[in-house]
Parts: structure tokens; C-alpha cells; sequence
């Protein structure tokens, strides 16, 4: 047994220093054969967990820079979703005053009162805007009556409920209350509720009003466009990978290195070269009426079909290697003996070619898909108004409105759709038919 246990741990990559160890362990006392295979376990799991640890400590700065350069700001962000202290932070006395308060009718003096001192604090300390700012969001409209209402009670001497609603009538509505209690918790999911055209109501989470609702169409559209871009990509793709994979070498690598040369350009270079070519006097009409396609000049510019064509264009490289990759390994002699043995050419790239190709094809669409996603630039250069997809909502709650809290709740949502469409990609096809190169 002794024997065994010794052999056992050196295939398990126990060094001769390991089994030292544990021989000055063992019970030398107790007869050959009976000896503590618990000890030798520990021994080769301490062994090995000692060798792995020394194998990644020359990567460790570089794990370390990527976890804080990368993950931890995207954490920070994306925890903004779900934590906002503003209102909290600016009303502390309304937050003790409004504990009892149970949202019907308004509430006593005693909160009117609380309101009205933090409102004179925060505007002495000059946080009266970001707490405008935020119960705008929450109240629309808001912003005008806060800023009004903390100048006019800085300089009023009454501090009582009637005081506070001859100021501004708004401070009479049970709403306003109601949106003030709401953001007291700094923990809330009312950005990401409102992020899936939802709202907190009295009986529970309602969909807002029609007229209100546009995330959930603008969701929609962004995956809508990412599908037929995709598969726009794949039609243009693999002809042109399967074209490579049947020319000379050497013209398959000058054909390679064209498709790889818009990578050394910017993608902002591109798209304003293709509002160029979109114009309605641009190239591309110019050309539709040479070859006599249309009779009349297209409206491309700031249209759906315009940034699908853009965007499948600077798609179209992403699609077309994964595919590349993996004709080049389908061996040719594969179709010329379904040839042979009388398979028609269809039915022989259906049964034969197809198959061995769709793990690139099914790598590249995933990957256009996703990348499609969070395009921002080019639905904001060539779409129109009704082609912004959420990379460009994530982008102005971020640049124009500062509101990050609904560019994070915003961005966690399209991180998850995208995580369980990878999920269930994975699931559905098998990540090992998957392959990106």
C-alpha cells in the first residue's frame, strides 16, 4: 500500500521534497502497508496548488492592472444602477421626519418644516442642484420649482406647511412626497424599472403610459438591426471566405489584407466617409443610376437602410475570419468524392461543406451580433431619429444630461440580454462548435 500511495502522489506531480514531508508525517510506528492516504491527498493538493500559484505570479501585475483599469470601473458604474444617495444625502431631516409617513395624503408640519430647512441648507452649500437635478428625474418638471422654492424660503423668515405651499403649490401634491420618499433609500431599483418602461405603483410594478414607454422599443430596435446586420454580414462573408480558401496563396493573401485594411482606420473615419457616399449626390446614388436601378435619387442618409449598410460594411471583417479559418481547414477532396459517389453540387455543399463550416459561421455571427449591440457612433452620424439604438441613450445620459444612473441601469440590462443570449447561444449550438480562429 505504501508503494501505491508513493507512485500515486509522484503521477500526481508530487515532488520528491513533497513526499518527504509526508513521510516524517507518517506513523512510522504502524505496519508496512497501513498507511494514511488522507495525509498523502493533502500533501499533493498543497503541492499542487503551490506549483500553480508559481505559475501565474509572473502574470499577476498584468491581472491586476486589467481588474483595476477594467472591471472595477465597469463595476462602479454598473453599481450606480441600483445605488443613488442624492436625495438622502440632501434631506436628511425630511428622511426622519417622512419614517411614519405612509404616502397618503400629505404628510405633517413637522416634514414641511424638515423640507424646508434642508432646502436652505442645500442651498448654502450648493447641493440644491444635484438634488433638483435628481427629482426631476423622478418628478418631470421638478427642477424649476425646487430651485425656485430653496431662494424664495432662504429669504422668507416662515417656516410652516402653509408657508411652504404659498411658496410653490407643487409642495401640496402628494406626489411630490411620494417621489421624495421614493429616493430617501440610497438602494433602489427605480433606474432599472425605468429602464424597462416600468414604474413603482400602489399595487405594486405597472408599465408606464404609452406615450411614456421607449426603452423597450428602443431594446427592440437595437437587437433588430444587430440581427439583420448580422446576417447581412454572413451573406457577404462567406462567399468572399470561400473565394480565398479556392485562389493561389498568394492572391488569397493580398485578398485577405484588403479586407484587413479598414482595421487600420478608425471607425469614426469610416462612417463620415460613408455619409460621403450616402448622400443623396453621393456616389452610391450616382452609381444605382448608371447600372439603372432606380430612376430617381434614394434618400440613404439618415435611414435605416443607410446604417445597415454602414454597419454591416465595418461588420463585414469580423464575420468573414472566423469563417476564413475554418474553410481553409475543410479539405477539398471532401467534395470532389461527394461528386463521385453521384451527390449533386447542392446536395453535396449541404450535407458536406455546410456542416464543417457553421462552427466560423456561427462564431462570426456571434460576434457581429454582440459588437452590433453597443454601436454608438455610426447610429448617430448616418441614422435618423428613429434609428438611435442604446448605445446612443447610454451616451447622452452620460455626456449631455449626467445622469449616470440611468446610462449604468441602462448599460447592466444590455450587459445581461447579452450575457444570457451568449448563455443561450452556447447552450443551444455547443460551445465547442464555436470557433473564433
Amino acid at each position: 500500500m505504501e508503494e501505491v500511495a508513493a507512485r500515486s502522489a509522484v503521477g500526481k506531480g508530487a515532488t520528491g521534497e513533497t513526499l518527504t514531508r509526508f513521510a516524517l508525517r507518517t506513523d512510522l510506528s504502524r505496519p508496512a502497508g497501513e498507511v494514511d492516504l488522507r495525509l498523502l491527498a493533502g500533501a499533493v493538493r498543497r503541492a499542487a496548488l503551490g506549483q500553480r500559484l508559481r505559475a501565474w505570479a509572473p502574470a499577476a501585475p498584468l491581472v491586476t492592472l486589467i481588474f483595476v483599469s477594467f472591471f472595477v470601473p465597469i463595476l462602479v458604474l454598473l453599481s450606480r444602477a441600483v445605488y443613488d444617495p442624492t436625495i438622502a444625502d440632501s434631506l436628511p431631516r425630511t428622511a426622519i421626519a417622512l419614517r411614519g409617513w405612509q404616502a397618503q395624503g400629505l404628510p405633517d408640519d413637522a416634514a414641511f418644516v424638515a423640507l424646508t430647512n434642508d432646502l436652505r441648507q442645500d442651498l448654502a452649500q450648493d447641493k440644491i442642484y444635484e438634488f433638483a437635478k435628481s427629482l426631476n428625474f423622478r418628478l418631470p418638471g421638478a427642477r424649476s420649482h425646487v430651485l425656485r422654492t430653496a431662494r424664495l424660503a432662504s429669504n422668507s423668515t416662515g417656516v410652516s406647511k402653509s408657508a411652504l405651499i404659498a411658496i410653490d403649490p407643487i409642495w401640496g401634491e402628494t406626489a411630490t412626497w411620494a417621489a421624495i420618499r421614493g429616493g430617501l433609500n440610497p438602494l433602489t431599483a427605480y433606474y432599472l424599472l425605468n429602464a424597462l418602461d416600468l414604474r413603482p405603483t400602489a399595487g405594486g410594478i405597472g408599465f408606464v403610459p404609452p406615450d411614456q414607454a421607449v426603452y423597450l422599443r428602443v431594446f427592440g430596435r437595437t437587437f433588430l438591426i444587430a440581427a439583420i446586420v448580422t446576417l447581412t454580414t454572413v451573406v457577404g462573408a462567406f462567399p468572399l471566405a470561400w473565394l480565398a480558401t479556392n485562389l493561389p496563396p498568394r492572391v488569397a493573401s493580398v485578398l485577405i489584407i484588403l479586407v484587413l485594411l479598414p482595421f487600420w482606420t478608425s471607425i469614426l473615419v469610416r462612417t463620415a466617409a460613408w455619409t460621403v457616399v450616402l448622400q443623396k449626390f453621393g456616389l452610391l446614388n450616382d452609381l444605382l443610376l448608371l447600372l439603372g436601378l432606380t430612376h430617381h435619387r434614394l434618400d440613404l442618409m439618415y435611414s435605416r437602410a443607410g446604417l445597415i449598410l454602414t454597419m454591416a460594411d465595418i461588420q463585414l471583417p469580423f464575420t468573414l475570419l472566423p469563417i476564413y479559418s475554418v474553410l481553409r481547414g475543410i479539405p477539398s477532396s471532401q467534395m470532389r468524392a461527394a461528386y463521385s459517389l453521384g451527390a449533386r453540387p447542392f446536395a453535396a455543399f449541404r450535407r458536406v461543406y455546410l456542416p464543417q463550416a457553421m462552427p466560423g459561421v456561427l462564431a462570426g455571427s456571434l460576434l457581429t451580433f454582440i459588437l452590433c449591440l453597443g454601436y454608438y457612433i455610426t447610429p448617430a452620424l448616418v441614422g435618423g431619429p428613429g434609428d438611435q439604438l442604446v448605445g446612443n441613450f447610454i451616451a447622452d445620459f452620460l455626456n449631455v444630461e449626467l445622469n449616470w444612473h440611468m446610462a449604468a441601469a441602462l448599460s447592466f440590462i444590455l450587459l445581461l440580454l447579452t450575457l444570457g443570449l451568449f448563455a443561450a447561444f452556447g447552450r443551444l449550438i455547443g460551445s465547442g462548435r464555436l470557433r473564433l480562429m
